[in-house]
């Protein structure tokens, strides 16, 4: 059984949740991808446990498709044509298959190496965002957070990873700075 998921913000979209795999705890940068103890943590918490492996293989695309999304979310609305490429080498180890169930129509996702299958999941859920909004999709606004977000706020004002943790501490900074005027 995997580990407890260290990371200080979990269940954003699986896309996000991946940029999430890298985090600043206490100053200093930590990434759960190191290893492949970490990769299954990962895909337990994303509940892609029971679907994907957690081997070398799986944790190199993890990693390239990580790599890849960070790129996209630095600037969700423009993507030049470096990002457009990484994001489709990406998409070019899976498609979508419509099939007819017992139960109704099903899309069942295919990779042509199943270690591929996480990592194009993410990137696959990346451009479900896309489509639905993504200028929701933020980087906190804290200058040492490098946490990301879809904002799903009615007014879509949400600045923050996590108002308890990054809002309170810009909170805290503007009072030290007020208080010191």
């Amino acid at each position: 059984m995997p580990a407890e998921d260290p990371r200080p913000l979990i269940g954003e979209p699986l896309s996000l949740d991946l940029l999430n795999t890298r985090w600043v705890e206490g100053g200093s940068e930590r990434d759960l991808l190191t290893g492949v103890d970490g990769l299954a943590v990962w895909l337990a918490s994303a509940g892609l446990a029971g679907r994907c492996t957690a081997d070398g293989a799986a944790l190199a695309a993890v990693r390239r498709a990580r790599e890849v999304l960070a790129a996209a979310a630095a600037d969700p609305i423009a993507h030049p044509e470096a990002v457009r490429e990484g994001l489709n080498e990406v998409l070019a180890h899976g498609r979508v298959r419509r099939v007819m169930t017992p139960d109704g129509p099903c899309d069942e996702p295919e990779t042509d190496d199943a270690a591929w299958l996480a990592a194009w999941l993410a990137v696959d859920d990346y451009l479900r965002l896309l489509r639905l909004d993504p200028a929701r999709i933020r980087r906190c606004a804290h200058p040492k957070c490098v946490l990301h977000f879809f904002d799903t706020s009615q007014n879509r004002r949400r600045r923050w990873c996590s108002m308890a943790v990054c809002g309170n501490r810009a909170k805290a900074s503007r009072h030290y700075a007020r208080s010191r005027e």
